[in-house]
This record gives C-alpha cells, sequence and structure tokens, in this order.
C-alpha cells in the first residue's frame, strides 16, 4: 500500500489498522506521528525518534510498517491537512460552530470539558497513580513548575499541599532566573513538572538536574510520556483541549484533586488538623463574617 491514501486522516486509519501488527517501540513511534503530524513535515527521521524515544531506525520502519515508502512520501502525505488544521484554524472552526445563545455556547464548552476529563480518567492507570501518590507522600517538598498557563495548576497545587501541612512552592521562572531555583533541588525532593505538549529547554535542564540531584520527577502531560519516560519517575496523562475552548489545566487540575484526595485519605487526622488550623487563622485575620457585611 502506498501514500495514496492520502493524508493526515489516512494516517489515523492506517494507523488504527495496523497498530497489532506493530512492536512495542513502532507502537510508540506511530502514537508520536499520530497526536503531532506537524512534526512528522518538520522533523528528520533522527529528530522524531528523539522526540518519540526511540531509534531512526525504528522511525523509518514504523513509517513503513504503516505501508509508506518511506519517510518522504509520508510527509508529503500530511503536509496538506497540517497546513489547514492548525489550532488557529480549529478555533476558528469551533466558535464559529457554536451557537449564539447561552445554552447553546455552555452546552458546547461542557461537552468539550466531558470528554476530556473523560478521557483523562480513561488514561489514569492505577499503578501510576498509586506511584504518584507515593512520590508526593514521600518528599520533604514538593517544587511545581510549568509555564505559561501551564503554571497555574502548579500554584494550586502549591497551595493545596501547603494546606495538608506540606512544604511546597512553585515556579515559573526561565534562564537564569531558573537556575536560581533549581540550586536547593536534593534527595526527598519532588518536582512536579506540568508540560502538556512541548518540551522547552528549560524543562529539559530542570528535568536533567533533578535526576542528578537525586530528587523525584512527576509529569503532567499529554504528548510528552513516550519522550520522558525514562527520565522521570511517573508520568501522568492530562488530555489537553484541541480546540483551545477551554482551559488548559483543565485535565491537569482533576489529576491533581485526584492526587490531593488519595494524600488526604492516607492521613486524614493531619489534614482535618490543618484545615481546622487555617480556619482558625482566618477568623484572627477577619474577625466576625466580613462577607455578610455591606459598604
Amino acid at each position: 500500500m502506498t501514500g495514496s491514501e492520502g493524508d493526515g486522516g489516512a494516517l489515523a486509519a492506517r494507523i488504527g489498522r495496523r497498530t497489532g501488527e506493530l512492536s512495542p517501540a513502532e507502537q510508540r513511534v506511530a502514537e508520536y506521528l499520530w497526536k503531532h503530524p506537524g512534526m512528522i513535515v518538520l522533523s528528520t527521521a533522527a529528530e522524531l525518534a528523539e522526540l518519540a524515544g526511540t531509534s531512526d531506525a525504528t522511525v523509518v520502519r514504523t513509517v513503513k510498517a504503516l505501508g509508506y515508502s518511506g519517510l518522504p512520501e509520508l510527509k508529503r502525505a500530511v503536509g496538506h491537512e497540517v497546513v489547514s488544521d492548525t489550532p488557529a484554524a480549529r478555533l476558528r472552526q469551533k466558535v464559529e460552530q457554536a451557537g449564539d445563545d447561552p445554552a447553546s455556547l455552555a452546552d458546547e464548552l461542557l461537552a468539550e470539558s466531558m470528554e476530556r476529563l473523560a478521557e483523562t480518567r480513561r488514561l489514569l492507570a492505577g499503578p501510576a497513580f498509586t506511584a504518584a501518590v507515593d512520590l508526593l507522600a514521600g518528599a520533604d517538598e514538593v517544587i511545581g513548575y510549568g509555564l505559561g498557563l501551564s503554571e497555574l495548576p502548579m500554584r494550586y497545587l502549591a497551595m493545596r499541599l501547603r494546606r495538608l501541612g506540606r512544604r511546597a512552592r512553585s515556579s515559573a521562572a526561565t534562564g537564569f532566573r531558573l537556575a536560581d531555583d533549581l540550586l536547593p533541588l536534593a534527595p526527598g525532593h519532588l518536582v512536579v513538572l506540568n508540560a502538556p505538549e512541548r518540551l522547552l529547554p528549560d524543562m529539559r535542564t530542570l528535568v536533567r538536574h533533578a535526576r542528578a540531584a537525586g530528587a523525584g520527577v512527576l509529569l503532567l502531560t499529554e504528548s510528552l510520556g513516550a519522550t520522558l519516560d525514562s527520565q522521570v519517575d511517573v508520568t501522568l496523562t492530562a488530555v489537553h483541549s484541541p480546540s483551545r475552548l477551554t482551559a488548559e489545566g483543565l485535565s491537569a487540575t482533576f489529576l491533581l484533586d485526584c492526587l490531593l484526595l488519595a494524600l488526604a485519605k492516607r492521613d486524614p487526622g493531619a489534614a482535618a488538623e490543618h484545615a481546622e488550623l487555617l480556619a482558625t487563622l482566618r477568623t484572627r485575620l477577619a474577625p466576625g463574617d466580613q462577607r455578610s457585611r455591606r459598604p
């Protein structure tokens, strides 16, 4: 079979038909190609191999197993769809399709949110989740790291952990400022990296230094698992929004809430004690029911 089947949609169909014939390494490559068609056009076999966490020979073998004569033919096959299927194009299409009344808009957003959360829940493997809770429970300090909007769930994580009586902080530093945040990393620390789709140089440096310093690493991502699995302790999949209509951190925050609840259940007495202390401090800082007073 040749690349006459056409575009990236045909690529997805080929992967679906032939996934059972692929080796585990080839399946990892196929999954990466399916999730990142844009990288097919822009990357060499060696670059795709690094991104998928395998060898360039495995990339070429996977492409041929999917029925293409080689990477050039696959590039031509997906090229047209990649040009027309950008995040901006998907967002515009979604906005144009949405209804004008509030109920239609709410239904559109609710449907996508439910799909993302349901898929995140489906991909949540029990052993990986338990291992992630173990990492949080055993950490002397947790450092959440994310860039841009990905920082917000990390701030949330740090705040919630402190309310459970645990040492935690978040960072969105880059460049030389990140170096200062990396200095204290030591055995017993845990880095939680929220990196939905892109692995930036600062993130690579963070992971490498964390490993060298003896700190643990928990990764929240949609598509970087194959790239970083060998460098992190646990990976949890947080499904991203293809249309960019719903909050970037929705799935990641859902996973964090699951982890925090499981962590609290391991020591409910301590969780209750710190909740009571938080309420006491709030009362001292704002005596009386300030919310009921009108200006």
